[in-house]
């Protein structure tokens, strides 16, 4: 299945990478934008992102569930990048 049809990435591309990364170091924190750099490509309009990571959460290696660093992460009522929640 076409998930980014900007840059023309599959979901099995992404699984493939991220089980790649998740072998070379299975503490790493993969976030969509390392999988963007491992293809050689950046993300166009980010419409992809909440389907990009619900593929990647659901990539497993060897029965654990892959760690996503998704950049949200919320400090009180904001996000880490400094937005509102709901936005």
């Amino acid at each position: 299945m076409i998930v980014c049809h900007c840059r023309q990435i599959t979901d099995r591309t992404i699984c493939s990478i991220v089980d790649a990364m998740r072998r070379s170091d299975p503490e790493l924190r993969i976030s969509p934008g390392m999988v963007y750099r491992d293809l050689g490509l950046q993300p166009d309009c980010g419409g992809c992102m909440p389907l990009f990571l619900s593929v990647m959460r659901n990539t497993f290696n060897p029965g654990n569930l892959v760690q996503i660093d998704t950049g949200f992460e919320e400090q009180g009522d904001r996000h880490r990048e400094g937005r509102q929640q709901g936005h």
